[in-house]
């Protein structure tokens, strides 16, 4: 039997929300992650908690792209697509490469299933020859899993629930790889349930044996493991990285951490995940609503805590009015805003970046603070580390922007070690902070920050309220020049922030090339997968990504200045171009995508030539 080497692959699991298609998806991605192979996924399914069964619109997908080599995206087409169901098919084929392997589950084919799939008549995909284009394996996967669990004592609907960990089996003898992780899985997860973990570990192993035995497949796979940095390695997502640079954050730098949410798609996660780590002393509150959420995190971030709230675009506007409370109190607060498709409830369970704007400006009065954006799932770790630094050290609520690409989807993250994480460091009280033996709460240094004193401390009893302030005690002021001056510095505090951020730096192509591809957030790893392929070709072209959006790097715009042309891929409208444009009068372009699906790599390739013809 041949054995073809590959040095990437992307597969694609599909089916019905009850088919176990994301657990299967997750157990193969920790299977070849823990061989050695770097990876990228993408989970879609629908926002349906039990989707209409057999349905285009109910049909639940795990992506994966694993391989030898970096890997930045989950890919744009299959080389191999694995299918529950008729329905699946029907979604998932213009995706497939020419003459890829289809995996089919035959009893997803019946003239039920092919009808909820609205084929027309007798028109059935595996026997029309429309497939003729592609290697189709079709097994009916229900009927072996009940025949390998024919002696079990479990009823029919536990029998046909299993079928997933046939198809898990089969893939993995598909693909050379082991049993053990997923083995162990399995006896963790139904250590009370003896047989259900039974059943399902012979169902797993039934399907590895069906391709070993089976006469119908010709050819395995093997990708030999990434030439990864040395380190420890786990896989994580966009919300569980959110999850541990917080508690590193708090732990490297001894505060308190507390976390308080509203559940809401795609944000949950980051609660679920901080509610595991009461060892490390984290606090979480779920709290009665958004507004509730917010403004118990303002009340430990006056408690000296490090205080955190997170949401999606709904809960944002929510938590609105409190977090201008957070600006003009000058108090530090991270906010974590997983962005999804709107507006209102839009596409909860699909990946948007439409919140830009509301980040910058979505709030009462001039209520400026600094927003970043993580670029990828382990970047998240890096970035709302950064934004709590930023929260402490400038005395701001700080936003950090995520979405449900981001959150879902899972790539290796090699741990940092404790020296490589940065010092946080708290504004001590400068010694000119009495008057008339009074302490004044809004004395600033030279980057307009005040001193943090937590609530209680002896001597330094203050004022403190959502009314405007005067300008050094902290009283309640109607002065209209010191509401001004007090809105001036506020403003001035955040731009101050662009002196100790790090200059912007091009991540691939160089400066003066005839086009930049500007990108912020989960645009990151398709556009510089383009970008260094055409570079590779000798195309003049550039990437630009940029973590923080408010302040602006300083020397964003003369940067920018000196490409040719400036383009703007996002998953909206176009409002970092319009920001562009208006910051540094550039003739940036956008490129928008609004269809819940984020960039593939061909797409920007076609916009890359496009632009240069």
């Amino acid at each position: 039997m041949a054995l073809t080497k590959s040095e990437e692959v992307v597969i694609l699991f599909a089916g019905d929300s009850g088919d176990g298609i994301q657990l299967t998806g997750g157990q193969f991605t920790e299977t070849v992650e823990l061989f050695g192979n770097d990876i990228s996924t993408f989970p879609n399914y629908p926002a349906d908690i039990r989707a209409p069964v057999g349905t285009t619109s109910g049909v639940s997908g795990f992506q994966l792209k694993f391989g030898s080599v970096e890997v930045f995206t989950p890919g744009d087409q299959y080389d191999v697509l694995v299918v529950m169901n008729a329905a699946a098919l029907k979604v998932n084929l213009p995706n497939l490469k020419k003459g890829g392997i289809i995996i089919a589950n035959l009893g997803g084919f019946d003239a039920k299933n092919l009808k909820l799939a609205k084929y027309i008549d007798d028109e059935n995909p595996l026997t029309d020859h429309s497939l003729d284009g592609y290697e189709v394996h079709a097994i009916d996967i229900t009927k072996l899993t009940r025949e390998a669990l024919k002696d079990s004592s479990l009823g029919m609907k536990e029998v046909d629930r299993c079928k997933n960990m046939f198809v898990l089996g089969f893939v993995y003898w598909m693909f050379n790889q082991k049993l053990d992780n997923t083995i162990h899985f399995i006896e963790q997860k139904f250590t009370d349930k003896p047989e259900l973990a039974e059943a399902n570990v012979e169902v797993l192993k039934t399907g590895y044996h069906y391709g070993d035995t089976s006469e119908t497949f010709t050819s395995r796979f093997k990708v030999k493991a990434a030439k990864l940095p040395r380190g420890k390695y786990r896989n994580v997502n966009g919300n569980q990285g959110v999850a541990l640079g917080l508690v590193a954050a708090a732990k490297h730098n001894n505060f308190d951490l507390f976390y308080s949410s509203y559940p809401i798609t795609p944000a949950s996660d980051i609660l679920h995940e901080l509610s595991k780590h009461k060892n490390f002393g984290v606090k979480t509150f779920q709290a009665e609503d958004e507004i509730a959420a917010a403004c118990a995190a303002i009340g430990s971030a006056f408690a000296g805590g490090l205080a955190c709230t997170g949401s999606s675009g709904p809960g944002i506007a929510l938590k609105g009015e409190a977090l201008g409370l957070a600006v003009i109190l000058e108090l530090p607060l991270v906010i974590v805003n997983v962005q999804r498709g709107g507006p209102s409830t839009g596409m909860p369970t699909k990946t948007e970046q439409a919140d830009l704007l509301q980040a910058l400006y979505g709030r009462h009065g001039e209520a400026p603070m600094p927003v970043l954006a993580a670029a990828s799932p382990k970047d998240c770790f890096g970035a709302v580390y950064e934004a709590a630094k930023l929260a402490v050290e400038h005395m701001t609520p700080v936003m950090l922007l995520s979405d449900g690409y981001i959150a879902n989807g899972a790539e290796p993250w090699r741990f940092p070690s404790s020296d490589e994480l940065p010092e946080i460091k708290i504004k001590q009280v400068p010694p000119n902070s009495f008057r008339d033996e009074q302490y004044m709460p809004y004395v600033r240094d030279e980057f307009e920050v005040r001193p943090w004193v937590p609530i209680g401390t002896k001597g330094y009893e203050h004022r403190i309220g959502g009314l405007e302030k005067e300008i050094l005690t902290g009283n309640v002021s109607y002065d209209p020049v010191n509401h001004e001056k007090m809105v001036e510095i506020r403003d001035r505090k955040i731009a101050k922030i662009a002196e100790v951020i790090p200059e912007q730096e091009i991540n691939r192509g160089v400066a003066g090339a005839d086009l930049c591809i500007l990108s912020w957030g989960s645009t990151f790893g398709a556009i510089e997968t383009a970008v260094r392929d055409q570079v590779e070709k000798g195309v003049s072209v550039a990437h630009i990504h940029l973590r923080y959006l408010n302040p602006l790097p300083r020397n964003l715009g003369a940067l920018l200045s000196s490409f040719g042309k400036v383009l703007i891929p996002e998953m909206n409208k176009g409002q970092l171009s319009m920001l562009i444009r208006d910051r540094f009068l550039i003739d940036a372009k956008s490129l928008s995508k609004m269809k819940g699906l984020p960039f593939t790599v061909d797409e920007i390739k076609e916009a890359i030539q496009k632009e240069l013809s």
